[in-house]
């Protein structure tokens, strides 16, 4: 749905969508409206999400400004959040309950088709509620329910899926259970003629030979496999999905200007593009390193509660309910992923398989030459992405993922 706006200099009518027409009357640029417009058209978006992403317009002026056409009370950073807010049915809702005498009974940080509704009469919870924006209701539920965030990292998925997820058991019976084990197997060795010992350790070293074996006959089938060697039509911007992009940090204070300078140079529309770093809690070097840089409007920082285990996958289990995207990739800290990756990636997915589920970016060492410890690793990396890696994929057998540069699809 859409008014019509405005002429532009050179005299055609241009038509606002609905989600951004409103703010002519809030002393919004006409010029800033069209541009955001006709960025929406030409990213496959809403103007709304368009406009905020790409630093048109800030996240609190434009909430503020849908609070007042609405009649509705505004609240900002401090938002007294009901018994009944949840992490993740919050957060993924945009509705959470205020405490009594708030001046509404809930309050709504609508996004895209949300605020168009809002304007058109309809409400989430049947009455009109305040208004926050996405952002502080998220700090909100992280500063009032950080315990609740910290359990859904830690044991969301033992709660859901138990056949799915590692339990861990008490170290030390198993530790105690395994030197039992190899006791036992040094003294089934002594007593065993000495040929049979012989033949124990030819068959050993036959099963390291048949693991160089496969490991050689990698090197053939690794054709076709890699995303730069399957090139296709370019796909419209209008076309490409939504992209949420994780990066762990943990004391990586010296690496942050490297890294947001990658983040910045990606190949994508900056109205699909949903960057999210997410930090600890007690990790205050790291925190003021980001604090000294300005991010654009689509990168954002996640402050994960404290919990155990102190962990990446931790991490990420914390900011998965955040994720705005249809496809998701993990990067680490140290990485500078190429500005191309994101449309190489989504363009892939769209050539492949409804059943293809995810993607393993080639990661090369960057620093090889630093010292002989980084020279391995350089090796190691280029026969795991380039030869072992590929020759699985061709022989359909299972396949083992990075901790980064892993693409996935189908998260909604």
């Amino acid at each position: 749905m859409s008014i019509l706006g405005f002429r532009r200099l050179r005299g055609e009518t241009v038509a606002l969508p609905l989600e951004i027409a409103f703010l002519l009357s809030h002393a919004a640029s006409p010029m800033v409206l069209a541009k955001a417009a006709a960025l929406a058209r030409a990213s496959g978006t809403d103007a709304a999400t368009a406009m905020i992403q790409s630093g048109l317009m800030e996240e609190e002026r434009f909430y503020r400004a849908l609070a007042l056409t609405l009649g509705a009370r505004y609240l900002g950073e401090t938002l007294p959040l009901g018994a009944g807010a949840r992490f993740p049915d919050s957060l993924v809702a945009g509705v959470a309950p205020l405490d009594p005498g708030a001046g509404a009974a809930f309050v709504y940080a609508p996004r895209g088709r949300a605020v168009v509704e809002l304007l058109q009469g309809r409400s989430p919870t049947g009455l009109m509620p305040a208004i926050t924006t996405p952002t502080a209701l998220r700090h909100a539920i992280f500063a009032q329910r950080p315990a609740g965030v910290a359990a859904h990292a830690s044991d969301d998925l033992l709660r859901r899926r138990p056949d799915w997820a590692y339990n861990a058991a008490p170290v030390a019976p198993l530790l105690a259970l395994a030197s039992l084990i190899f006791g036992a197997f040094l003294l089934a060795l002594a007593c065993l003629p000495a040929l049979l010992v012989t033949a124990t350790w030819v068959l050993v070293q036959v099963g390291f030979l048949a693991l160089l074996t496969f490991r050689v006959a990698a090197i053939g089938p690794t054709s076709g496999i890699a995303l730069e060697d399957t090139p296709g039509q370019r796909m419209p911007e209008s076309e490409l999905p939504v992209y949420t992009v994780f990066v762990a940090l943990y004391r990586e204070a010296a690496v942050v200007p490297r890294l947001l300078g990658a983040l910045t140079r990606f190949d994508y529309p900056v109205a699909k593009l949903d960057i999210k770093l997410l930090t600890e809690a007690d990790d205050a070097a790291t925190a003021a390193a980001l604090a000294r840089l300005t991010l654009p409007a689509h990168v954002e920082v996640v402050v994960v509660p404290p919990g155990l285990p102190r962990t990446k996958p931790r991490a990420l289990n914390a900011a998965l309910p955040l994720a705005r995207g249809s496809c998701l990739v993990v990067y680490d800290a140290e990485d500078v992923p190429d500005p191309g990756q994101l449309r190489a990636a989504a363009e892939a997915f769209a050539r492949a398989s409804p059943r293809t589920a995810c993607l393993q970016g080639r990661l090369v060492i960057d620093n090889a030459r630093d010292s002989w410890l980084t020279r391995c690793f350089a090796l190691e990396y280029t026969a795991l992405f380039d030869v072992l890696g590929p020759a699985l994929a061709a022989w359909r057998l299972p396949t083992p993922l990075g901790g980064t540069s892993t693409h996935f699809r189908g998260i909604r």
